[in-house]
């Protein structure tokens, strides 16, 4: 695509062996929350959740993988986001990536694949222009973001999680995404037809790229981890996989500010913990060399943000037009086809 939003910039790729090196966190219990996308009332819902597992005496790290801004054009609600989350561990996605660079600019950084309907890379770059201009009223934040590393490795239960944007390769990259994916399980991927947010725009006549078993497991034996947690591309999954006899994990929480879900108004979270517990609202998860993987719902006030959305993004907008009916129905996607191979839906054998 000739768009500036699907080009990848050079600074974004790094080889897996990059994540080969000594953990820089050590966690008991991480949260990974990527694609808070700028909603106040999702970061409110993480804290307080934080708070309830501390209560009761379970530390908890939080981690921001990238793009926790994006609809807070509102400079209030950006200094707010901004402030609360650096004062966390986190790493910058494309959105930060572009927000830090001197002088700002006008593309979004998303690196959309050619499979992307038309009119979603242009309505990005709209939304990012508006962000970045709210952005450049405060310099000491962007250079904050600037700072910040591209990917983390953290250590839980003694097993080293490789901490992601996008792909092991790229910042931006689409091939951890659940539709690159769909090959390895035959599985169904989101409805395009009825919705239009990030990835879940796929042109019929452009067939979806799938990333094979043997790029995944180069990708494992190079980063020498456990596990790869992402965000970037919009729709969640977990998937195990054997590499060299080893159990491995990708887990991709989609968004943790927006819906993830048909029919379902909270946004998503990846909890690692080394306590072997399942948390009692889990969808879905999994147990790897004695670390809990749990996909945990991120239930904020739903009607507040949705006023706010409105008023910062009202009906002809391009962030109304993108992501204005998830916001309010959730993709075409189904709780169940974000779970893949081994992974198991906790909701319902918790309710059998």
């Amino acid at each position: 695509m000739s768009t500036p939003a699907s080009a990848c910039p050079p600074d974004y790729g790094y080889p897996p062996e990059v994540l080969n090196r000594p953990p820089e966190l050590e966690a008991e219990t991480l949260y990974v929350v990527g694609g808070l996308y700028g909603n106040p009332e999702a970061l409110e819902a993480i804290l307080a959740r934080r708070a309830r597992e501390e209560r009761a005496g379970r530390p908890v790290t939080l981690l921001f993988n990238g793009d926790f801004h994006w609809f807070d054009v509102d400079p209030r609600a950006f200094r707010a986001i901004g402030e609360t989350v650096l004062g966390h561990p986190a790493l910058r996605g494309n959105v930060e990536t572009e927000l830090a660079r001197a002088g700002g600019g006008l593309d979004c950084g998303c690196s959309y694949p050619d499979y992307v309907e038309p009119g979603v890379p242009e309505r990005s770059n709209a939304i990012f222009a508006r962000l970045a201009a709210t952005a450049a009223a405060f310099p000491e934040q962007r250079a904050r973001l600037a700072a910040l590393p591209l990917h983390r490795v953290v250590a839980v239960g003694g097993r080293r999680i490789a901490i992601l944007h996008g792909d092991a390769e790229s910042l931006a990259g689409w091939r951890l995404a659940e539709e690159a994916l769909r090959a390895l399980d035959g599985a169904a991927g989101a409805d395009c037809a009825d919705c239009a947010d990030c990835a879940a725009m796929s042109a019929p006549q452009t067939p979806v790229p799938q990333t094979s078993l043997e790029r995944i497991a180069d990708w494992f034996r190079r980063a020498r981890v456990d596990a790869f947690a992402t965000t970037h591309t919009c729709l969640p999954f977990a998937r195990d996989f054997r590499v060299e006899g080893q159990p491995r994990l990708i887990v991709n929480n989609g968004s943790a500010g927006m819906p993830n879900f048909r029919g379902r108004r909270e946004g998503l979270l990846t909890r690692i913990s080394a306590r072997p517990e399942v948390p009692p609202d889990s969808l879905y998860g999994l147990a790897v060399s004695g670390v809990r993987y749990d996909a945990l719902p991120v239930r904020y006030d739903g009607e507040r943000w949705l006023r706010r959305f409105l008023a910062d993004w009202p009906a002809g907008s391009p962030a109304h037009a993108s992501y204005g009916r998830r916001i309010v129905e959730g993709p075409a996607y189904e709780l169940g086809q974000a779970v893949r191979g081994g992974v198991q839906l906790t909701r319902l054998r918790r309710t059998a």
